[in-house]
């Protein structure tokens, strides 16, 4: 998709929505009785004012009618629950999501969920944002979220491309806050400094929401060591979001969407080991020295247009996403334990067009249909140094030669989507469609998708639902760096298979079962169970020093899980429990081969094994109890039995398993003159159990990582 093609499109959108809004509205209209007999031609002399709140409400609730999930399994979080959690607002996004079920933490802010590797589609009211380079979950900052919905299991047609989950946030609206803003800070263990600025507000037609926020600390990246602090692992983030939206009349809005993250990250140190290569007449490195850093860009930019063309609701959404990652070496450092240090640069830009539409037929269908499409250039680059190697691979010289290996990727995606919600009687609701989706790379890819959701109102406390999805997933393309392996021959970065080096994409068939319960008015519980079929199954693993991942695949897998949930509100006591079990396995590389070790390569072309974000069993859960109006306790808790490293087989055992108690107490002091102060003290690992993430062995794992070690932390945040 040409930028040319985003603007025509846009600008046709425009026009058509100009011709509606030409035609007198009722809400803009003065009643009969304020037009003065003389006003020429019947024109009122006078415009009421919008009741901006109520349009803005009813458009709201427009947008969310254009993405429902029946069939599909849904966890919702809204920002009193984020408020509640021991960081509140100023926890991480991933963290944030680690409280719904079936949700794997991993290093790196990375997240599975029901054991796909990343692969999520992250929307924001309603509008598909390409995840960045870097993980787009840790762009975003949870002070936007009204609400956040992970969406997985059967999905409806119009949702592809990223299907493990979709994280569809809803951000705050300046309509409904009324105008302020609000400032505050975070400051505690590993020097952490977090300040943040909020504003919202409307008049009349308009309305904001802008926030910003700096954060440093000490501990950015998981440590590779258990010690209490980390060596070289300073951080210094800046991110910022904005939402400003326009009434053009009683059915249509325009809105304006836009974010940017600056990241910088210092590499932590793993002391005490021992160099593998000479370096001139350098034979020894303190690895506690190393000096390796890596920055993360990202910038997004939404306009949307929302309203409504007689029966049919329509959002028209053209967007782009910028993303960039530098990976700077400790040349001679990397040189003497590894062989290679690579100066890695990573780039993508996303232009992208979205239309969504719903038109209602008759009494008990909805018929829903749109487009998506994204046009993608990627650019990586690999500045290396090696040494010269003999023919068995070890190295000949101590001089190192320096190569230059770059590339550039275009990559178009084409999506069509229909799907017809068909209300059955009063209990029944039945959602079936056909999505088709594109995609083109070094090679063109494509499949027809059926989709099939069904959701039983058995009773007025049980609902039951049930759906088939077929999915199709190309690969990440900021993911991918087309290398030219040969380049590498007779040094200490030679491979020994160069293999498929374009990862395919992936396609699967979906079950997914489930029933949700309330018992009386505090409880309600639910139940899932999945199972996936898949061929050519993406993973990514990280491959070299810096900290990204890049894509291969499996010729075949299977995925299947049991979830549990259940949450409790009564009076001053809230509590949640997540459980989930679940299996990840696959079997055969069959590309990117180059990455991996021939023995390994072996075996995994003869036999099924664990992927390497498979974890057995994993839970969440918290509690919270209001003392009175002005003092809240809290805790919650976060148990995996570990994730897999290599026993006598590849990804053939898993680490021990690991329980995190977070605790929080909160309060809100009260001024005379100066109003409400909101505090709130967490205590991050109270119990200070160190546990391993990684350990730096399996199939596409990098180094060691643990998880935080005991943190103690206290916001201050006044609103105004």
């Amino acid at each position: 998709m040409k930028p040319s093609l985003l603007a025509l499109s846009l600008a046709l959108s425009l026009g058509t929505t100009a011709a509606h809004a030409a035609g007198p509205s009722p809400a803009m209209t003065a009643p009969a009785e304020d037009i003065p007999a003389n006003a020429p031609d019947g024109q009122p002399a006078m415009v009421r004012d919008l009741d901006a709140v109520t349009v803005s409400a009813r458009l709201d609730q427009a947008r969310n009618a254009l993405s429902p999930g029946t069939g599909s399994s849904q966890y919702v979080i809204d920002h009193k629950a984020i408020a509640q959690l021991p960081l509140g607002a100023s926890t991480p996004m991933n963290q944030v999501l680690l409280q719904a079920p079936g949700v794997v933490q991993d290093s790196y802010g990375g997240l599975h969920v029901r054991g796909d590797h990343a692969n999520l589609q992250y929307r924001i009211n309603g509008v598909i944002i390409p995840e960045s380079i870097g993980g787009f979950g840790q762009s975003l900052d949870a002070r936007t979220i009204d609400n956040v919905k992970l969406l997985d299991g059967a999905l409806p047609a119009q949702y592809g491309l990223r299907t493990a989950a979709v994280v569809d946030i809803t951000t705050r609206s300046g309509h409904e806050l009324g105008n302020g803003g609000s400032v505050g800070i975070t400051g505690g263990s590993n020097g952490t400094l977090n300040p943040n600025a909020s504003v919202w507000g409307s008049d009349d037609r308009w309305s904001w929401f802008l926030t910003a926020n700096y954060m440093e600390n000490d501990a950015g990246i998981e440590n590779p060591t258990p010690s209490k602090k980390p060596i070289h692992d300073h951080t210094n983030q800046v991110k910022g979001f904005g939402d400003i939206s326009y009434l053009i009349d009683n059915d249509t809005r325009l809105s304006l969407l836009f974010g940017v993250a600056n990241n910088r990250f210092q590499i932590p140190n793993n002391p005490g080991q021992t160099p593998a290569f000479g370096y001139l007449d350098t034979v020894d490195f303190d690895s506690a020295n190393l000096d390796e850093r890596q920055r993360e860009n990202t910038r997004f930019g939404v306009l949307s247009l929302q309203g409504k063309l007689g029966a049919t609701d329509y959002q028209v959404s053209l967007g782009q996403r910028y993303s960039s990652l530098a990976y700077t070496p400790d040349r001679i450092g990397e040189l003497m334990f590894n062989g290679v240090a690579s100066d890695v640069s990573r780039s993508n830009r996303a232009s992208t067009l979205q239309a969504d539409f719903a038109t209602p037929l008759g009494e008990s269908h909805t018929l829903r249909y749109g487009i998506y499409g994204s046009f993608e250039r990627a650019a990586s680059g690999n500045d290396a140094w090696v040494f010269p190697a003999n023919a068995d691979g070890e190295q000949s010289s101590t001089m190192p030669l320096n190569i230059l290996d770059d590339s550039h990727l275009v990559a178009k995606t084409w999506s069509a989507y229909v799907q017809d919600e068909w209300s059955i009687g009063e209990n029944w609701t039945l959602n079936y469609g056909l999505r088709g989706d594109r995609y083109q790379l070094v090679r063109s890819e494509s499949q027809l998708s059926p989709r099939l959701g069904l959701a039983w109102q058995a009773t007025d406390s049980t609902t039951v639902h049930a759906g088939y999805s077929r999915y199709f997933t190309p690969p990440a393309t900021e993911m991918i760096a087309s290398s030219n392996i040969a380049k590498f021959d007779g040094t200490t970065n030679a491979v020994t298979d160069s293999g498929n080096n374009t990862p395919l994409a992936e396609r699967s068939d979906y079950f997914d079962v489930g029933i949700s319960r309330n018992i009386g008015l505090s409880w309600t519980v639910g139940v899932d169970a999945y199972y996936r079929k898949v061929q050519r199954l993406q993973d990514e693993g990280q491959f070299g020093s810096a900290l990204v991942y890049s894509t291969f695949n499996y010729e075949a897998g299977r995925v299947k899980g049991l979830e549990f949930t259940a949450s409790y509100a009564q009076g001053s006591l809230s509590a949640y429990f997540n459980a989930s079990l679940g299996k990840a396995i696959g079997k055969r590389i069959i590309t990117s081969q180059y990455n991996f070790a021939a023995d390994d390569l072996a075996y995994v072309d003869d036999h099924w094994i664990f992927l390497d974000h498979d974890q057995k069993l994993t839970s969440s859960g918290g509690i919270g109890y209001a003392l009175d109006d002005s003092t809240r306790l809290g805790a919650d808790y976060l148990f995996g039995s570990g994730l897999r490293k290599d026993g006598a087989v590849p990804n053939g055992a898993s680490l021990p398993a690991y329980f995190q108690l977070n605790l929080n107490v909160s309060h809100d002091f009260a001024f005379d003159r100066f109003g409400k102060l909101h505090t709130q003290l967490a205590l991050i690992n109270a119990l200070d159990r160190t546990y391993e993430l990684r350990d730096g062995s399996g199939i596409g794992v990098g180094a060691p990582q643990f998880g935080p070690r005991r943190g103690v932390f206290l916001s201050v945040q006044k609103d105004f």
